[in-house]
Parts: structure tokens; sequence; C-alpha cells
């Protein structure tokens, strides 16, 4: 990926016809099932599934599984779940030297659920490194729909009362699947993944899913570890109650769906 946070590129390994995709989604059933992600093909890695829609049914029963939506405009939607799996938990993160004297400066205010479209826009904006963005207007309505159903948050830093970084993901039980992140001013997207990491911690989550390796994010943390795994831990943390929206920061847990 051109840029080593989660996802913020168009999927590069799309830009070549797919071949051998081992399953085609009809795009009006949304509770059509998902194959085995074992059947994941290994080139491009992870590719499981190709069609269907966003629905908000459709991309919980995805992400419950390790699966995700991931395509440039133009495309069919793209359906992943790569081997082995970036996943940070939230007690191993890391703070470097540098980020630690970052977040102990009073210039930043950091919030959740205050700014979720403008996160996501703010995301999907150009880039210096890239060309074009996964994050189509399709993606931002259907996650904004995941939001107003309490299933999607973001975590927004400003500065001087502007945006100026943030991160948003997805939420199930006590499960956080991170989708992207963008940062207007030095260190601002380290500082809204320490702050929504230790909130994590504090309401018990068991896994926070980066999805694929990068740099950035092991410096963090961020490990990778076999499919097979993720997926048995997702099973469990999904299962357990879902955190209500909207959230905000405090040890205090608010009330569970």
């Amino acid at each position: 990926m051109p840029y080593s946070t989660w996802r913020t590129g168009p999927p590069q390994t799309c830009m070549k016809p797919v071949m051998n995709v081992p399953y085609w989604l009809p795009p009006d059933d949304p509770d059509t099932p998902f194959p085995d992600v074992g059947h994941a093909l290994r080139d491009p890695d992870g590719l499981l599934a190709v069609g269907g829609g966003l629905e908000p049914q459709r991309l919980l029963n995805a992400y419950r599984q390790g699966i995700f939506p991931w395509y440039s405009e133009g495309e069919p939607i793209m359906w992943w779940s790569p081997d082995p799996r970036m996943v940070l938990y939230p007690d191993e993160l890391k703070v470097s030297r540098s980020l630690r004297k970052t977040l102990k400066k009073t210039c930043f205010e950091v919030t959740l659920d205050t700014a979720f479209a403008g996160v996501v826009a703010a995301c999907a904006g150009p880039r210096r490194d890239q060309d074009g963005t996964w994050i189509t207007r399709d993606m931002q309505l259907a996650y904004g729909r995941l939001h107003e159903l309490g299933h999607a948050h973001s975590c927004e830093v400003w500065r001087e009362g502007r945006l100026v970084g943030g991160l948003y993901g997805v939420a199930i039980g006590r499960a956080f699947f991170g989708e992207s992140m963008f940062s207007r001013v030095a260190d601002a997207s380290k500082v809204a993944l320490v702050h929504l990491a230790r909130q994590l911690s504090a309401w018990d989550f068991r896994v926070i899913d980066c999805q694929v390796y990068t740099a950035h994010l092991a410096s963090l943390g961020a490990r990778l570890i076999p499919r097979a795994s993720f997926v048995s831990q997702l099973a469990a943390a999904c299962a357990l109650p879902d955190i209500a929206g909207p959230w905000c920061f405090g040890t205090a847990r608010p009330g569970d769906k």
C-alpha cells in the first residue's frame, strides 16, 4: 500500500484483471452467505468474492467473518480476507518517546463520534502519493448508514477548532475493524489511534483489526497472526454485547445493546 496506515489508497492488486474469482455475490440478496474464508485466493492474497452490495446487513455479516470490501471506482465490489492478518491488541499498543511527548501537548482535542462524515470525507480526500481513492461515494454512504445504526464510529483530532486528523471503523461486540485514517498535521492520526486504543482497552475490546501489514502499524504494536487464529478470536469477540453509540471518552462503559 502506498500510505502506511489503514487502507488509504485504491487496492493496487485490482489494477489488473482478476481471474479465477472463487465466488460471485448476487446484488439483490444481502442475506447470501459468504464462502468460507479458507477459499480466498493466494494471488491476489485474500480475494474471496466479487459482487453484492453495501447494505448494512451484508457489511456486518462480512466483518463478523473477517471479510472486508475493498475496490476502486468503476470496479465491482471486491471482498477480502488476507492471510496472515494484521491486528493490534489494545493492551499491546506501543507509544514511542516522541509520540508520548506529542500526547502530552495540549494543542490537540480528541473526541469520539462528533464528526463521522467529516472524518470519512477527509480519509477519502486526495493524497500526495496516490491518484484516486477506494472510499467511493457509495462507500461513504454505506458507512454513514452503519454510523446512524450505531455500528460505525470515528475518532477526531482537533486543533484550534479545525479537524486535523482522525480515523473511522466498525465495531461489533468487542472487536473494532479499522477502516482508514488521515492526518493534516504531523502525528494527528497516531494521536487518534492511541486515544481510541486506550478507550477500547478500558471497554475490554479484544482486538483491533488492521487488515494488512504496514511498518507504520507495526511500530505501534500491531502484528501479523494466522487468519485462522484471527477468525477464531473474532467469533468470541463479536459474540459479546455491542457498545451502544454514540461513543465518548471515559473509563465508564456506556450501555450495552
